[in-house]
């Protein structure tokens, strides 16, 4: 059937001298569709007789089985269904159970539920799209929170849904409402509901240990019952309505520095269509905050590796170089990375969304700069290294292996007087091939393959500082130079 603005084109067409070929041309319509409409531009529709369902002798049965268990599945009709003689496939007994439910659904009225002051908040997530930090996405959520009687509305914004997440959003949102409610409505989330068994509901212990310092008594929506908690998901809908369009956001903190804005002058001070009121001016009934905040950070205990950094979240941070072998504690927000050695806070980071980076700060580089320089104007590793190459790369391993370097140096220049040169150097080599570092195991190689030098240890003398003045091992090149020098002379 063609619209009426058609037909009115057809006999303006017609009573312009045109003919039915030229009009169907013009109007590309079907030329029998022309002369149908020239004789009569209201044709009466005969209307399509319906096809007959195997369904049909079932349907009553289907439907008080529907009214019974609204949640029924198209497997279990069938079953009962064929009991009855049906021998049809399950995909149209799924199509009658969608429009049965459709029907129902809409016929099924509830009771809007108005919050006291102070009453309730309404939480829910929505997920909101990525964001770019150089090579990497990260996805990106916001939490919306809704005090249930002002309709006044709070959104955190996050890379992840983790209970530490969840709790941080929580927190922001009552400092932001400056007071506390007496329920939180949240739907079967992980971090909030475990397990639930019917009207029976098990709440995730970190999350009643979070109300609990606030005495808030957590609500579990009804499953499949998204009503209940209508007012936070239609501010989810505004978010994505009102606020996201046309925007451009350089990071996580961009975001949420707009997001204030944005609900401190369009979300908040707007009258809302509901209540005919303004949030901001409705906002009371809530109960005052306690002085001390929970601490709701991120908590780990990463080790601190050889480079002086610890590994998180796909990122290395750099901490004070003494830490190094050390399990340190990491506390981190969305925009922070604090470390702590033994409650005591040691170093402070950005924190960095992009993926693979290492954040240092200078003065931890200085300071690992500085070891180095002490360590090498000490006297005896200035002795050690006199006995060369092999001598320099097995004191970087050394290094590397957290070891104490004075202690073990002194033990290896001990060998060196029992042993010596040629013998220690040969321990060294093959203690690298074998990857064994610290001077037991030169020891050990020394005993069971070489013969000491002397068995008479040096004499000790009573002033102790006396005893570790040690000569460096003069290198024969430099002999073998000076030859050379005095012969050229001579000649």
């Amino acid at each position: 059937m063609i619209n009426r603005r058609t037909v009115f084109e057809i006999h303006q067409l017609q009573a312009k001298g045109f003919s039915c070929r030229s009009i169907a041309r013009q109007l590309q319509i079907n030329r029998e569709t022309v002369t149908k409409y020239l004789a009569d531009p209201a044709p009466s529709v005969v209307p399509r007789k319906a096809k007959p369902s195997k369904l049909d002798p079932y349907r009553d049965l289907i439907k008080e089985m529907v009214e019974k268990c609204p949640d029924v599945k198209a497997p279990v009709v069938l079953q009962r269904i064929r009991e009855k003689g049906f021998d049809g496939e399950i995909t149209i007994v799924r199509d009658m159970l969608r429009k049965l439910r459709g029907r129902i659904k809409n016929r099924q009225p509830f009771i809007r539920f108005e919050s006291q002051p102070g009453e309730q908040v309404q939480v829910d997530w929505g997920h909101m799209g990525t964001l770019t930090y150089g090579e990497s996405r990260r996805k990106l959520y916001a939490l919306a929170v809704l005090e249930g009687h002002s309709r006044m509305l709070y959104v955190f914004f996050s890379h992840s849904q983790q209970q530490e997440s969840l709790h941080q959003g929580l927190l922001e949102a009552f400092t932001y409402f400056d007071g506390l409610p007496n329920e939180v409505l949240v739907d079967n989330m992980l971090t909030a509901v475990t397990e639930r068994v019917g009207s029976i509901i098990r709440f995730n212990e970190a999350f009643l240990d979070f109300l609990g310092k606030f005495s808030i008594t957590p609500r579990a929506c009804t499953v499949r019952a998204p009503y209940e908690k209508g007012k936070v998901e239609n501010a989810i809908k505004y978010i994505r309505q009102n606020f996201w369009p046309l925007r451009q956001f350089t990071d996580l903190e961009d975001v949420q520095q707009q997001m204030r804005y944005w609900l401190a002058n369009v979300a908040n001070v707007r009258k809302h269509h509901t209540t005919g009121q303004r949030p901001v001016d409705r906002r009371h009934g809530l109960r005052p905050l306690p002085d001390l905040l929970p601490d709701c950070r991120q908590v780990c205990s990463p080790l601190v590796h050889k480079d002086f950094a610890i590994r998180f979240d796909a990122n290395a941070y750099t901490v004070p170089p003494w830490a190094i072998g050390k399990h340190v504690v990491l506390k981190a927000d969305t925009a922070r990375v604090s470390v702590y050695f033994k409650d005591r806070l040691i170093t402070c980071h950005a924190r960095c969304w992009d993926r693979k980076q290492r954040i240092e700060l200078d003065i931890h580089k200085e300071q690992v700069k500085k070891i180095k320089k002490k360590l090498l104007q000490d006297r005896q590793v200035i002795v050690f290294l006199s006995l060369g190459e092999t001598a320099m790369q097995y004191l970087e391993h050394l290094t590397d292996s957290r070891l104490p370097i004075r202690k073990n140096i002194a033990q290896l220049l001990t060998l060196q007087d029992e042993y010596g040169d040629t013998s220690l150097l040969y321990g060294l080599k093959k203690a690298m091939e074998k990857k064994l570092y610290g001077a037991d195991y030169i020891r050990n190689i020394l005993y069971q393959e070489m013969t000491p030098v002397s068995n008479h240890p040096p004499v000790r003398l009573k002033q102790e500082d006396l005893n570790d003045i040690r000569l460096t091992t003069p290198a024969l090149a430099d002999y073998d130079s000076i030859a050379i020098k005095r012969r050229n002379s001579n000649d």
